[in-house]
């Protein structure tokens, strides 16, 4: 069996689906790893890493989609991408199915096999292939430093010859993966830290962080299947929205993280909280390319309301690559350990209960 790693195309991404360190694992279990050139560069991993790991290397697209019975991708695969793959092969990779009928299209036309990788299941199993987890881990980190970047203030109190600096003010909605990591990278800068989540389980892990829980008591029944929020009642976003409204006015820094899978993120930060926050208040909003946790952001950019500052922050994990990647191919390796028998050989079971719900094309015909 062949793997194969292309470089990626989409913009803005310099992660890469297979680090060194995979490969030499994969070579070890008898799988060929064939690695377009420059696919690491981005994330500082040289082709020279990929050599000495015991992949080869090739020169375009073509030779790695087309020659191999396993393509490991990071972002989905253009529509003429995926008319080079080759047919009958398994593509892995995030694919964000319900918007990408044009490349579904096309693989089921070359009659690809398709596993979402956003679609691992949330059980036990599979916690090590949770691709969702572990890039939430990178980007709740990356989430405080933009938030400290923009900043007009010192995140941890200082007492100096010039006089005492208080510390800055974190707030942080939303306490899954990406939320509790930014919770805790803010108290490691030093901030006063406070989180929300509606679900009931979050309350604790909060409060396990340091950090003070803010807002109407968690509805126990808030949790949907996967350990995700479910969403409120019209009822329960009103309370939210009046806790949550009077304590953005005294925060220096709001980072909002609220998503819920297959649908717009959660509107959490209306214009008018925006509008009664202090000037030089940071909002990053981690949820922007889903819609955004704040009614006034926008993807991709940096907004300045009456000096308020506003960061549509769009694939944060992209934006620290190497880590990413690490973390990236460690839970893609396991994956394909789990779907490959101990001579290397591909064994998918398309009833298996991790790859059941990650399968959203087979033989022709999607599945998503």
């Amino acid at each position: 069996m062949r793997i194969g790693v292309p470089r990626e195309t989409t913009a803005g991404e310099r992660r890469v689906a297979l680090v060194p360190e995979s490969v030499s694992r994969l070579r070890k279990g008898g799988i060929e790893v064939r690695v377009q050139r420059g696919a690491g560069t981005a994330a500082f991993i040289p082709d020279d890493a990929y050599v000495a790991a015991g992949a080869e290397l090739a020169d375009d697209a073509n030779a790695v989609l087309g020659d191999c019975d396993v393509i490991c991708k990071v972002q989905r695969p253009t529509p003429a991408e995926s008319a080079l793959v080759r047919e009958g092969a398994l593509l892995i990779s995030l694919l964000q199915p319900s918007t990408s009928a044009d490349t579904l299209q096309a693989l089921n036309t070359r009659r690809v096999t398709a596993l979402a990788l956003e679609r691992v299941p949330r059980i036990t199993r599979a916690q090590s292939m949770d691709i969702l987890s572990s890039q939430a881990t990178v980007a709740g980190y990356k989430a405080v430093l933009l938030a400290g970047m923009h900043t007009p203030k010192l995140l941890p109190m200082l007492t100096t010859a010039a006089g005492n600096i208080p510390p800055a003010k974190a707030f942080v909605v939303g306490a899954g993966v990406a939320g509790l990591m930014a919770i805790a990278t803010a108290r490691r800068l030093g901030a006063v830290v406070s989180g929300y989540d509606v679900r009931a389980a979050a309350r604790e892990q909060v409060l396990s962080l340091g950090a003070t829980f803010i807002g109407p008591e968690p509805q126990k029944d808030a949790e949907a299947a996967g350990g995700y929020a479910r969403e409120q009642t019209e009822e329960e976003k009103a309370k939210t929205l009046a806790a949550l409204a009077e304590h953005v006015k005294t925060q220096d820094i709001i980072i909002t993280t609220a998503q819920i899978p297959g649908r717009p993120a959660p509107r959490i930060i209306t214009a008018e909280m925006v509008h009664t926050m202090r000037p030089g208040t940071v909002l990053v909003d981690m949820a922007a390319e889903s819609g955004g946790n704040c009614e006034l952001t926008k993807a991709g950019e940096v907004t300045d309301v009456n000096g308020v500052t506003i960061v549509g922050a769009v694939n944060l994990p992209s934006s620290i690559p190497f880590h990413a990647s690490v973390m990236f191919s460690k839970n893609v390796l396991t994956l394909l350990q789990h779907i490959t028998t101990k001579e290397g050989a591909l064994a998918l079971k398309l009833e298996d209960e991790i790859v059941a719900p990650m399968c959203v094309a087979h033989d022709g015909a999607s599945r998503a």
